[in-house]
């Protein structure tokens, strides 16, 4: 029982290759032929991603984990110059779920696919239904509410955050994912008040399939601008059966969540939860590498390659931010153990090329540190919560085949 598992998510970081990418779309426009990182490395090569970097994108460590061979496996894509000699096993795997979101994806991962179509808001100039929002503002103690519409979440605090200062009403929003956003100024609106109010409006949304509501702080004013916190919180349904988390927990072992992840999982079978911005993640990442418990497991995600880059469309910032994580990958990898296994994935894409600012359906990369340099195919993403467990030797009645 000494050996530990890893699992980590690096948030929208998908490799295209779909095979039912033209059942979802950004507007319009269907995710056939969507591929985030493939698209950032040839715009990397072509010089189309030079905003505080420069050239190709180096990726070292994660492609001597076999992500050059895991883009040609996903997507065919040959042209990728990513290419070194391979040490860690690789596949692309492939989901199930009729979705292209946060729970939908981590969910299947940790071998439970989403076993519903989850409830959307349409996308019109009021979105939500009369009665939620006269729920919204009960519980809000508010005579209204701004939005109500589809948004990012970043041009909404500019567009209505002026507004809501003067008003004191939450900002409501939400996008193609199955989510209600609710966007509130920390010192004005109140941190706890908008968490509350999250968590009261939780069980409806939950009763409606929809997944997430989710908390949305930020600071400033109009004059030198707003800007989001790390206060962020997700109220997630719980899923419906025992995920990994729950399997590796009820064999005694300890379960530790870096990032959303404590929120994605409504804390179901995790011990310990650490938050904040990648950077503070990373070290808390690094950190568990060297104290956490023989026959331990963490559950990572990295979520500002979504939430900063990809929405944005912002295709240099998404490069830099690959070549940040990839350096810390290897100091990470540094402070493993020999018998400890490490699992990089995705759970969606956001391909910063793309039409549009949602999420972008398509295959993610699983890349393995500690199961020997081979190729693992195509996989199905619950073989990675199957692969977990039997690298821990706990007891597993999900689905998904352990590749190891």
């Amino acid at each position: 029982m000494t050996g530990r598992a890893f699992l980590v998510v690096i948030d929208s970081v998908g490799v295209g290759g779909a095979p039912d990418a033209d059942r979802f779309f950004n507007g319009d426009v269907p995710d056939t032929g969507a591929n985030t990182l493939g698209h950032i490395v040839q715009a990397c090569a072509a010089g189309q991603a030079e905003d505080g970097r420069s050239g190709p994108l180096r990726v070292p460590t994660m492609a001597a984990l076999g992500l050059g061979p895991v883009l040609e496996l996903a997507d065919g894509l040959t042209d990728h110059g990513i290419s070194t000699d391979v040490t860690g096993a690789y596949g692309a795997a492939t989901e199930t779920s009729l979705g292209k979101d946060t729970p939908s994806g981590h969910w299947e991962l940790a071998g439970v696919p989403v076993p519903w179509e989850w409830h959307t808001f349409p996308n019109t100039e009021q979105s939500f239904p009369d009665d939620l929002i006269v729920q919204i503002c009960e519980a809000a103690g508010t005579g209204g509410t701004l939005c109500n519409r589809h948004a990012s979440g970043t041009q909404v605090i500019e567009d209505e955050g002026a507004r809501h200062v003067r008003t004191g009403w939450p900002i409501c929003y939400t996008s193609v994912d199955s989510v209600l956003q609710i966007a509130a100024h920390e010192e004005v609106f109140g941190l706890d008040r908008l968490l509350q109010l999250c968590a009261d409006l939780a069980p409806t949304l939950h009763a409606m399939k929809v997944g997430r509501v989710i908390a949305r702080p930020f600071v400033g004013d109009a004059v030198s601008g707003f800007n989001r916190t790390a206060h962020r919180r997700d109220f997630a349904i719980a899923p419906p059966s025992p995920t990994i988390c729950d399997y590796v927990h009820a064999a005694g072992r300890k379960v530790h969540a870096v990032g959303k992840i404590g929120d994605i999982f409504s804390m179901r079978g995790i011990d310990d939860c650490t938050k904040g911005r990648d950077a503070k993640l990373m070290d808390d990442l690094q950190g568990l590498a060297q104290t956490a418990q023989p026959g331990s497991f963490t559950f990572a995600n990295f979520v500002e390659f979504d939430s900063e880059y990809g929405h944005r469309r912002d295709v240099s910032g998404y490069a830099r931010h690959l070549e940040w994580f990839d350096a810390e990958l290897g100091k990470l990898i540094a402070g493993l153990t020999p018998e400890d296994l490490l699992i990089v994935t995705a759970d969606h894409g956001n391909d910063p090329t793309w039409v549009g600012t949602d999420h972008t359906r398509e295959r993610v990369p699983v890349l393995v540190h500690g199961a020997g340099a081979r190729a693992l195919g195509q996989l199905a993403f619950t073989d990675v919560a199957a692969s977990v467990a039997a690298h821990l030797g706990v007891s597993y009645d999900g689905e998904g085949t352990s590749f190891l």
